[in-house]
C-alpha cells in the first residue's frame, strides 16, 4: 500500500477546484458541497469522512465510499453545528492512503435544503416508458385533450404552423462536407452547426407534434429524418473532435428522436438509433470526463455546456437501456449539485458575460426542467439559480447596446430575445416580477432577430414558448424603481459592479458598468480588469469596441481580447495578459475592493494590479475609483510604478470625437457626452484619436462600421493620479457640471457641482 503523510495534500492552483468547505467558508445551502484537489489524474476514487468530532470518533462519524470523483454532495441536510471532514484516496486493491488534513465548517440555521439523492435511489421514481423528455405518456394524453378544447393551448397553433409544418416537405439536409484541407473556416464551421440545428428542428418538432396529434404521416416523416441522419458518419464532420457545436446538436437531436419515436421504430431501427446515439454521447462524455476533466479544472465553457445540451437528454433517453448512460447521468447530476456554475457563485453572476450566460442558461434550464420532471430532482433551489436572473437585469439591461463585458455574438444588436426567455424562466421559478418585466421589455424591442445565426442556429422560440407555458405559471411584471432595485449592484462572485438610474425609462436610463474579476481573461473574458462602460439616454457612449467574429479570429485575439480595445489604461503602451495560456489568463486578474451606495452617489474601488504583471512587472499598484452621481461620472485612477513610465488613458466610442485641450466630446444620435481630464499629477495629457482596429484582418468585418478610440498620454513619472469627468447629455437638454480644486495637505480635493448640488472627490497626491 502506498502511504502518504497525513499532512500531504496535492497543491491547488488557479485553475483547479479548491478545498471546500473550510474554516472560512460561509455556507449558503445545506448540506455543504465537498470538493478537494484530485490526488491523481486517472482512476481516482475516494473515501470521505464527516464528523461532529475532531478525532472522528465512530459514533459521530459518517464514512462514504467509494466516491468516484473529487466531489460529493450528501443526500440529507445536516443539523446546525460544527463539523469536520477529511478524505483519502482509495487504491485499486481497496486499501486507502493516509487521511488528508482535517478541515472544519459551520452549518447555520434556516439554510435552503438542497441535498442530492444518492446514486442508489435518485432514479427510483423515473418511468422507463417513452417519451421521457419533457412530456411523459400521461401528459401527452392530457395535452391532446387540452388541444381538442382549445387549438391555441400553450401556443401550440403557432408552433405547429411555423416550426412543424415546414419540415414536412423540406428536402433532407445533406451531411456537411469537410473543411478545405480539413482546416477550420469560421463561416463553414457556423454553417455546419446551422445545418445540424435545422435537423434538430425537423426531428424534434415533427416527433413531438406528431405524437401529440397522433398524426401518422407526421410521425413517419420524423422517423425518416431520424434514420437519414443516423446514417451520417459518427466520426466525420459532425463528430465532437471535428466540430463540437455540430456534434452537440446531432447528439441532442437523436436523443429527442429516439425518445419520442421509440414506439414508432422497429426493434432493428431502435438498435441502430441507440447505437448511434450511444457512440455520439460517448464522444462527448469521454471528452468532458476523461480529457477535459471539468471536475478537476472546471473552466471549459463548451464541456460544461455539453452536460446540459447533450448528456442530460441523451442519458435520460437511454437510462436503463445502456449502462454507460447511467454513469454519465450520475456524473452530470453530481457536477450540477456540487460545482455548477464554475463561472459564478451565490450572487448569480456569470464571469464570461451575458451572451455566454444566455447560452449557458438556455441549455442548463432546459436540462433542469427535464431532470425535474423525469427524476423529481430540483436544482432551482440552489442559491445560484435563485439569484442568477439578477445578472442580466443589472449587467445587461434591456435597453442597452454594447454595454456589457466579454465575447458577444450579438454585440451591437439589442439585447437578445433568448436572454429575455431565460430570465422569464427564472421569473417562473422564483416569482420575481422584475424578471418578467425584463422579458416583456426585450420582447418589445427585439422583434426582428429570429433568423440571425445567434438565434436560429441555437433555439426555436415557438418551441420554448410552448414548453414554458405548459410547465410554469405566468408572473405579473414589476417595473423597477429606486425602491425595489439596488442602485449599486455588486456581483461579488465575478467582480462586476453595475450602477443605474431610471432603469425603467429608456429615455432617462443611465447605466455605468465596471469589472475587476478573479477570472481574469480566461475563456470568453477579456483583458479588461478595471474597465468601464457607459450607456445613457438610449445611447452607447463608452463601449465595448470591435465585433465578435469568431473565437480565435484576428478581431478576437488581436483586438477584442486586448486591453487596447477597452476603456482602461496602458502602461508604457502595454496592457493585461489576454493570450491563450489559461494559467496566465487567470493570474491576470483583479478584484473589487468596495462597491456601495453612499449618500447622494454610488462608489466603487477596484484593483487590477495583478492583471498587468506579465507585461508590466514594475507596476506596484493600479486602482480605479468610480463615482456615479446619477447624471454624471467621475473616474479616478491611481497608478504607482517602480520605475518611470507613461500611462495611456483609453476611451472607446462609436463616433469621431471633438478634442480640445484636455476635453473630448462624443456626439451620438440620441445623446452626447462631455469628457474632461480635470486633474493629472504629471501635467496635461496629450490627446489623440484614431479610427479602426489595429492588427485585424479587415475582411473579417467587411461592411461593418469602424469605431473611434481616444488615447490620452501622460508625461513620464513613477506615480500617476488622473481624475476624469464624464457628463452624458440628452439631446435638447443641455447640462453643465462645474468644478474647482484645492489642496488639503496630502490630498487634492475636487468639488463638482450640478444644479446646485456639490460633491467632493479626494485624489491622493502622487509620490
Amino acid at each position: 500500500m502506498t502511504t502518504l503523510s497525513p499532512l500531504y495534500e496535492p497543491q491547488s492552483g488557479v485553475l483547479t477546484v479548491q478545498y471546500e468547505p473550510n474554516e472560512q467558508t460561509k455556507l449558503l445551502e445545506n448540506p455543504p458541497r465537498f470538493t478537494w484537489i484530485p490526488a491523481q489524474l486517472e482512476n481516482d476514487r475516494y473515501v470521505l469522512q464527516i464528523s461532529q468530532s475532531d478525532v472522528f470518533s465512530e459514533a459521530d462519524t459518517q464514512t462514504i465510499k467509494p466516491i468516484p470523483y473529487n466531489l460529493y454532495t450528501p443526500d440529507d441536510a445536516f443539523e446546525a453545528g460544527t463539523y469536520y471532514w477529511r478524505y483519502a484516496l482509495l487504491q485499486e486493491n481497496g486499501e486507502q492512503t493516509a487521511w488528508s488534513k482535517v478541515r472544519s465548517f459551520e452549518v447555520g440555521t434556516d439554510l435552503p435544503e438542497t441535498p442530492l439523492p444518492s446514486r442508489e435511489r435518485r432514479y427510483a421514481e423515473a418511468s422507463l416508458q417513452h417519451p421521457r423528455l419533457w412530456l411523459q405518456s400521461a401528459e401527452v394524453e392530457a395535452f391532446r385533450s387540452e388541444l381538442e378544447a382549445d387549438p391555441t393551448y400553450c401556443g401550440f397553433d403557432v408552433f405547429y404552423e411555423k416550426s412543424v409544418k415546414p419540415w414536412m416537405d423540406r428536402e433532407f439536409i445533406a451531411e456537411p462536407q469537410p473543411y478545405p484541407g480539413n482546416k477550420r473556416v469560421a463561416k463553414l464551421w457556423r454553417q455546419m452547426y446551422m445545418d445540424t440545428q435545422e435537423v434538430l428542428y425537423a426531428i424534434r418538432h415533427l416527433a413531438v407534434a406528431g405524437t401529440i396529434l397522433a398524426d401518422e404521416e407526421m410521425l413517419d416523416r420524423a422517423k425518416t429524418w431520424l434514420l437519414h441522419v443516423c446514417n451520417w458518419d459518427v466520426n466525420g464532420t459532425t463528430s465532437r473532435d471535428y466540430n463540437d457545436e455540430a456534434s452537440f446538436r446531432m447528439t441532442g437531436t437523436i436523443a429527442w428522436g429516439y425518445d419520442w419515436l421509440h414506439g414508432r421504430l422497429t426493434e432493428l431501427e431502435r438498435k441502430l438509433v441507440r447505437e448511434v446515439l450511444l457512440a455520439r454521447a460517448r464522444q462527448i462524455a469521454t471528452h468532458v470526463i476523461d480529457h477535459s476533466k471539468i471536475h478537476h479544472v472546471p473552466f471549459d465553457s463548451h464541456a460544461v455546456r455539453s452536460l446540459s445540451s447533450v448528456l442530460v437528454p441523451s442519458c435520460i433517453a437511454l437510462l436503463e437501456e445502456e449502462p454507460e448512460a447511467r454513469e454519465w447521468l450520475d456524473y452530470t447530476l453530481e457536477y450540477y449539485a456540487c460545482i455548477y456554475s464554475p463561472w459564478g457563485g451565490p450572487d448569480g453572476g456569470w464571469a464570461e458575460g451575458p451572451m455566454y450566460w444566455t447560452t449557458g442558461m438556455a441549455f442548463v434550464t432546459e436540462a433542469m426542467n427535464l431532470l425535474k420532471k423525469y427524476t423529481g430532482i430540483n436544482f432551482y433551489k440552489r442559491p445560484f439559480f435563485t439569484k442568477t436572473g439578477d445578472f442580466p437585469l443589472y449587467a445587461f439591461s434591456p435597453d442597452t447596446l454594447r454595454a456589457s463585458f466579454g465575447d458577444q455574438s450579438t454585440l451591437g444588436d439589442p439585447v437578445s430575445l433568448k436572454t429575455g426567455f431565460n430570465i422569464r424562466q427564472f421569473a417562473g421559478v422564483t416569482g420575481n416580477g422584475l424578471y418578467q418585466w425584463y422579458f416583456e421589455r426585450v420582447r418589445e424591442t427585439d422583434t426582428d432577430s429570429e433568423m440571425k445565426f445567434y438565434n436560429y442556429g441555437w433555439w426555436d422560440f415557438r418551441f420554448d414558448e410552448m414548453v414554458f407555458r405548459h410547465d410554469y405559471p405566468q408572473v405579473d411584471a414589476i417595473v423597477p424603481t429606486d425602491a425595489n432595485i439596488e442602485q449599486v449592484k455588486w456581483f461579488r462572485d465575478i467582480g462586476w459592479v453595475a450602477f443605474h438610474s431610471n432603469m425603467a425609462d429608456p429615455e432617462r436610463h443611465i447605466m455605468l458598468l465596471t469589472k475587476s474579476s478573479k477570472y481574469g481573461s480566461v475563456s470568453h473574458s477579456h483583458g479588461d480588469q478595471n474597465g468601464f462602460l457607459l450607456h445613457a439616454y438610449g445611447e452607447p457612449l463608452a463601449i465595448e469596441s470591435g465585433y465578435y467574429v469568431a473565437f480565435s479570429s484576428t478581431m478576437h485575439m488581436n483586438w477584442r481580447r486586448q486591453t487596447r480595445s477597452t476603456n482602461n489604461i496602458l502602461i508604457d503602451g502595454l496592457g493585461q495578459y489576454a493570450e491563450k495560456n489559461k494559467v496566465l489568463n487567470m493570474a491576470a486578474n483583479g478584484f473589487v475592493e468596495v462597491a456601495e451606495q453612499r449618500k447622494g452617489y454610488g462608489y466603487s474601488r477596484s484593483n487590477a494590479t495583478a492583471a498587468y504583471k506579465e507585461y508590466v512587472p514594475y507596476l506596484e499598484r493600479y486602482v480605479r475609483e468610480l463615482y456615479f452621481f446619477g447624471t454624471y461620472v467621475v473616474v479616478v485612477d491611481h497608478i504607482d510604478l517602480a520605475q518611470t513610465g507613461t500611462v495611456d488613458w483609453l476611451f472607446q466610442t462609436l463616433y469621431e470625437m471633438k478634442l480640445n485641450g484636455q476635453t473630448f466630446k462624443v456626439q451620438g444620435r440620441k445623446a452626447d457626452m462631455d469628457g474632461r481630464f480635470v486633474y493629472c499629477s504629471s501635467g496635461e495629457l496629450e490627446l489623440t484619436q484614431h479610427e479602426g482596429f489595429a492588427d485585424v484582418d479587415m475582411s473579417e468585418i467587411e461592411g461593418l462600421p469602424l469605431h473611434w478610440h481616444l488615447k490620452a498620454t501622460t508625461k513620464p513619472a513613477r506615480s500617476h493620479r488622473i481624475a476624469t469627468l464624464l457628463v452624458p447629455i440628452k439631446h435638447g437638454e443641455p447640462k453643465y457640471v462645474s468644478y474647482f480644486m484645492d489642496d488639503q495637505g496630502f490630498d487634492t480635493h475636487i468639488y463638482f457641482t450640478e444644479d446646485g448640488v456639490t460633491h467632493r472627490v479626494e485624489v491622493p497626491k502622487a509620490y
